[in-house]
């Protein structure tokens, strides 16, 4: 199953709040994206069909190996490109906006040259 942007952005989500808190459950990701209830609601049903997130009985999210995979793909490059633009001197929270479109549409062999290239300047 290929994951649209907004399925990529929905494990990232899981991801991130799964990061800060030991159970997440759809609530938590409808209000983190500021999304409906129904809305989070029909693309967790898409995901857990897809085979990259599961629910247990009572309503705790979870990723499985391939969400994971997709979750932390998409995290590197939210925060790489982040910082690379904000050391370009772009305004952090355009460059979060920013980074938040391209992450999904780079390709990656170029992300992974720019990562390279970040690389030299962080590992001074």
């Amino acid at each position: 199953m290929h994951l649209q942007e907004s399925g990529e952005m929905y494990l990232e989500t899981i991801y991130i709040l799964s990061k800060k808190n030991s159970t997440v459950r759809s609530i938590d990701v409808g209000d983190y994206m500021n999304y409906s209830k129904p809305s989070v609601s029909r693309a967790v049903g898409i995901l857990k069909k897809g085979g990259y997130v599961v629910m247990d009985k009572d309503g705790y999210l979870s990723l499985t190996d391939s969400g994971l995979e997709v979750a932390k793909k998409i995290y590197e490059r939210h925060t790489l490109l982040t910082d690379f633009l904000i050391r370009l001197g772009v305004d952090k929270n355009t460059a979060v906006e920013d980074a938040c479109k391209m992450e999904h549409d780079i390709s990656d062999e170029t992300f992974e040259a720019l990562k390279r290239h970040a690389e030299k300047y962080t590992n001074k």
